[in-house]
């Protein structure tokens, strides 16, 4: 396969403009398995895009927020995970939305406008929630190769014409396809292609349809089955696809106490003297990255980020967890909830437990309510129970997308 294009040069459109009349209510916020359709179809494209514009009903933004929650990027207002530059915001997403516009081609047109000057554009449809992270790899590459791609799947039923009821041709199926999303486009060619068209680009169905006009070539890929579109409430049933995966980590550290540090627990400062250690020491947040990365099965915290590194030399550990969650989003991992135990005499957590969980929700990208932070005194056991230090257990469940 040809080298993917990396998701700093590719943007997506994932149009969520419709109105659902068939569905019966706005099919691109309804939940499915617990996440709505919104955010999975996100959670694809975020995979291989560094920016994504979101072209909505008008009047719904705050509805596409709270069926984004949990989203582990920053928004377009800067709140949440991943600034840009280093550390943290290295590889993050950014969500753009968008007014969609009277029709699909309008609504996609819109979305173009506001991503960032980026080479490539994918665009996938908001109802399509069940593609895999394959065929977009797929459709990318193929595109990377031509300059466009489409999926689409060949016709297993025999098709004919029909006119008033009456059929009045059968078709030659064997040169039809049934074409899906993503699709994959250089931004400024279908941008080029939509001011050619003018006003027809209204009508077209598909983006291929609108890039047409240009006489460019347009490769096209294998399908999936299972991409199939919402279009109906029973079309939220599985039908056979692939349940999500499940994996847990287990993340454990220890420090000990020193002087002339600052004591930072979970994101948050707590009186008292420190914990040793190279970054700022945030032995919660290491605990959590070391489960997360556990989980997506991408080693430990220490071949990340090596002792020794200056890069990270008084580091905030709630970045380095921000880049796991971003490794693991990558990997085909989001976060699905964290549990962690602080073992320490001192300080008192209880107080601060709550903020603490705010914190690691907020990087994590998931609600404060899947995470939870408890602690233990040790009863005067061991070097924590005696107040020599802290140690923290954690562990954290992904949830992948179907292959």
């Amino acid at each position: 396969m040809t080298e993917l294009p990396t998701r700093e040069s590719v943007g997506a459109v994932v149009t969520a403009g419709g109105l659902g009349t068939r569905f019966g209510s706005l099919k691109q916020f309804a939940d499915l398995g617990g996440r709505s359709v919104l955010a999975r179809a996100v959670e694809l494209a975020a995979r291989f895009s560094g920016a994504i514009a979101i072209p909505l009903p008008p009047g719904h933004e705050a509805l596409a927020r709270s069926a984004l929650e949990g989203f582990p990027a920053r928004h377009d207002s800067g709140e949440g995970v991943g600034a840009t530059g280093e550390g943290a915001g290295a590889g993050a997403t950014e969500l753009i939305f968008a007014e969609g516009g009277a029709t699909r081609a309008l609504s996609v047109l819109s979305g173009l406008k506001v991503l960032p000057e980026v080479e490539w554009v994918l665009v996938h449809d908001a109802a399509r929630p069940f593609a895999t992270p394959a065929l977009f790899a797929r459709v990318l590459s193929a595109a990377q190769r031509v300059g466009a791609a489409i999926p689409a799947l060949n016709c297993s039923d025999t098709i004919k014409r029909v006119t008033d009821g009456l059929v009045t041709e059968t078709l030659d199926r064997t040169s039809l396809c049934l074409v899906q999303t993503p699709q994959v486009f250089r931004r400024a060619e279908l941008l080029r292609a939509y001011e050619r068209l003018g006003e027809a680009a209204s009508q077209r169905t598909d983006d291929a349809a609108i890039y047409e006009v240009l006489g460019q070539p347009v490769a096209r890929v294998e399908g999936e089955a299972q991409n199939r579109k919402l279009t109906r409430p029973e079309d939220l049933q599985p039908n056979g696809t692939p349940a999500p995966r499940l994996r847990v980590g287990i993340g454990y550290d220890t420090h000990p106490f020193g002087p002339d540090r600052r004591l930072i627990l979970g994101g948050v400062q707590f009186p008292g003297d420190g914990l040793m250690g190279e970054s700022d020491a945030d032995i919660v947040a290491h605990a959590v990255t070391d489960a997360v990365l556990g989980a997506a099965a991408l080693g430990d915290l220490g071949r990340h980020f090596p002792p020794g590194d200056e890069r990270f030399r008084g580091a905030n550990s709630l970045e380095l967890l921000a880049i796991a969650v971003r490794l693991a989003l990558e990997a085909g991992y989001r976060v699905n909830n964290a549990d962690l135990t602080i073992a320490a005499r001192r300080p008192m957590i209880a107080p601060q437990a709550r903020q603490m969980a705010e914190n690691l929700a907020r990087v994590l990208g998931v609600r404060e309510r899947d995470v939870n932070v408890k602690a233990t005194t040790g009863d005067g056991l061991g070097f924590f129970g005696r107040g020599e230090g802290i140690a923290v257990h954690a562990v954290v469940l992904l949830q992948g997308l179907p292959e």
